[in-house]
Parts: structure tokens; sequence; C-alpha cells
């Protein structure tokens, strides 16, 4: 695991993780703005049986769940439509959110464990999960609360919307670091968010384009990724079930892999602003560790 920073918290104070350790997918040093774009990527990747596994199983569970609410609903309305409607879209959303709650804390161990130069598993990083579920949960709410916030606010009027997902992206920015934060530095989530401030102070803007860039991204990936159950749908026809299991999953798959990118790229942003602000690279001859 990487280490905390230094109590002194000065500027080129920090202390290099793994010098010429095997195997580091993210190079310990500042990064450009194109890097970090593509290096969750590689990260993701050098990780991929361990995300591949922990999001199945995942969406697996969600799954389930939403079609066992769904039938439950239906069997109780006598198979009224918008209430299965209702309970198919209820419960896909409080699925999904559970669904990122976990892919992001355990993408963002994965990450810095492999960063570390000691790649763990999918059990491995769930139990990091685990210890620090209070903050992440923290954490998820404020998350989800702002945006409906904010968005409910913008939208209105259609004039002031832009501005509004602007300045979600400005909020986000803020606080984009601070999952990593918790986990490498073991702190509560007031002191996380106030960590990860500092971090990116002077780099608000520059982490909202890359906030933007990543959503641009997610939508023309999510083309490919809604054709598997429009192709799957050719073999199970248009009957009501298969649809909502179809759909239902199509979504959370969506959901699934834009977190396990952003939580990358959090860790990867996190390494950044470490070396920029605190000199994370530099190694110091001698130094004992």
């Amino acid at each position: 695991m990487l280490p905390a920073a230094d109590p002194a918290g000065a500027v080129g104070a920090g202390d290099d993780p793994v010098p010429g350790s095997p195997g580091t997918t993210v190079p310990i040093r500042p990064m450009t703005f194109r890097e970090l774009l593509d290096v969750p990527f590689a990260l993701i990747q050098a990780n991929l049986p361990a995300l591949a596994w922990l999001t199945a199983l995942s969406m697996v569970a969600a799954e389930l769940v939403v079609v066992a609410t769904t039938a439950g609903i239906a069997r109780l309305t006598g198979d009224a439509d918008n209430a299965i409607a209702w309970a198919a879209i209820l419960s896909t959303m409080a699925c999904a959110w559970l669904l990122r709650f976990m892919l992001r804390g355990a993408t963002v161990a994965i990450g810095l464990a492999d960063v570390s130069g000691a790649p763990i598993g999918w059990r491995t990083a769930l139990r990091r999960v685990a210890a620090a579920s209070g903050p992440l949960l923290v954490f998820q709410v404020l998350y989800t609360l702002v945006a409906v916030g904010v968005l409910a606010l913008s939208s209105l009027l259609i004039i002031t919307f832009p501005f509004g997902v602007a300045w979600l992206g400005w909020l986000r920015a803020k606080r984009f670091v601070a999952v990593p934060v918790m986990f490498v530095e073991g702190v509560p989530h007031r002191a996380a968010v106030a960590r990860a401030k500092i971090l990116v102070a002077g780099a608000e803007w520059q982490t909202v384009g890359l906030w933007f860039a990543q959503r641009c991204l997610l939508a023309l990936l999510s083309v490919p990724l809604l054709g598997i159950p429009w192709y799957l749908s050719d073999f199970s026809g248009t009957h009501r079930w298969p649809v909502i299991v179809l759909l239902t999953s199509g979504v959370l798959l969506i959901i699934a892999f834009g977190e396990v990118v952003e939580a990358a790229t959090r860790v990867v942003s996190y390494l950044d602003r470490r070396c920029r602000r605190e000199g994370l690279d530099i190694h110091i001859p001698g130094q004992v560790r």
C-alpha cells in the first residue's frame, strides 16, 4: 500500500512508494491529460481477472435482486403493468447504487495494490472495502444527494441546466481523489475530503475536463454494450420477463463499466496529484523505508 503523506505536508516531502518494483502499471510521476485518460484502462487491463470476477458476481447478485423484487410486486399486484414497470425501475436504481458503492471501493483497492507492486484478488479487495465501509458510505450518500440537488435545481430552466452540469463537475473534481485517500491514509470522510481538496487545488478544471471526457467516452461505449442485450433479444423474443431481464442487466452493465473506469481514474489522479503537490516520485538516496 502507498505511504500516507508526511505530517509536515510540505511540497516535495513525499516518499517514493515502490522504487524499482517490477510490474507497476501506473508510472509514479506527474502525468499529462492524455495519460490521465489512457492509464486507467491500462490499470484495468492489468487487473482484468479480479475486476471481471468482481463485476460479474456483483451484477448477477444485483440482477437476481431486481428480478426477485419485480416478480414479488407482480404477484402482489396481480401482474399490473404499471406496478411491474415501477418495480423494475426502482429496484434497478437501488441495485445500481449499491453496485457503484461496491465497485468504487473495490476497484480503488485493487488499483492501489497494483501500484504498490502487490496485486490483490477480488476477495481481498472486498475485505478492504468492508474495513473502509463507513467513510465510503458517507461519501456515496453525499455523492448522490449533491447530484440530485444540483441537477434538480438547475433543470428548472433549460438555459441553466448546462451551468448546473458544469457546477456538478466542479464539485465532483474537488472530491475526486477522496476515495483513494480513505484507503491509503486511513482517515474518515471529512478528513479525506479536506485532503482531496488540498491535492486537487489549482487543477479543479482539468479534473472537470477529465470527468466530462470520461462521460462522453462512456456514452460512446454504451452503444456496443447495449448491443449485447439487443442481440440476445433475437433469441429470447419480446416476452415481458426476458425484456425486463435484458434491459435491467444492460443498464447495470453500463453502470458497472462506467464505475470501474471512474474508480481507476481516481487512483491515477491521486498519484498524479501527490507527485505534483508532494513530490511522491522523488527518491531520496539512502532514505530509510
